[in-house]
């Protein structure tokens, strides 16, 4: 196989993406880098992005199946009240050089999950975190737009059906995956992303970590 680095092209690219859960579109951009890096990382191999013949011999032992151990909560920042549908976000993640929308599943204001990437693939929702956790995401996050600097604050916007469906799916997403730890993107991120304390939530729900 040919050494592959961030702008090569090609079936060898899509090859690569698919030993790492990536959507594959075989073209080596700034997700499928930051995922050889992960790998790389966890395999104790130098993590610069190149996948040279020994990243390439670690790819081939790999289980084909999709390690996930995080379930990571996000909003969409969009003002509370106003629906965002997952066409909308999608626009939003291609606009910043993702592939396809980067969460796996999104709840709307009535409390729909709508599904978005496969749990097969990788998401784009939290860097560092991509290849190893599902991506949870509600539609809203902030206040008003009426409130000065509305996309600066984060505010827990949650309806009553978004509180529901956020509950019972996380703890359906636990039941695949055992031993999966819930955390907020502000964990990993200088950011209020969800909007309130995940630990708190945890232990209000009745969710044991």
């Amino acid at each position: 196989m040919a050494t592959l680095k961030r702008g090569s092209r090609g079936a060898e690219v899509k090859t690569l993406q698919g030993k790492l859960n990536l959507m594959a579109d075989g073209i080596f951009g700034p997700l499928t880098e930051e995922a050889v890096k992960e790998f790389q990382k966890r395999k104790g191999l130098k993590a610069d992005g190149v996948v040279g013949s020994q990243t390439w011999a670690a790819l081939g032992v790999v289980p084909s199946g999709r390690k996930v151990d995080e379930i990571i909560l996000h909003y969409t920042a969009t003002p509370e009240g106003e629906e965002f549908s997952n066409a909308q976000i999608k626009q939003s993640h291609l606009a910043r050089g993702f592939s396809d929308i980067g969460y796996h599943y999104v709840i709307g204001l009535n409390g729909e999950v709508r599904p978005g990437r496969a749990e097969a693939i990788a998401g784009a929702h939290c860097k560092g975190h991509n290849t190893r956790s599902i991506g949870v995401c509600y539609v809203g996050g902030c206040p008003k737009r009426t409130t000065p600097n509305w996309r600066d604050i984060g505010k827990d916007t949650r309806t009553a059906a978004q509180r529901a469906t956020l509950e019972k799916l996380v703890k359906e997403l636990l039941k695949r995956y055992p031993g999966a730890t819930v955390h907020g993107h502000y964990e990993f991120d200088n950011k209020p992303c969800p909007g309130f304390n995940v630990k708190t939530w945890l232990t209000q729900v009745g969710i044991k970590q």
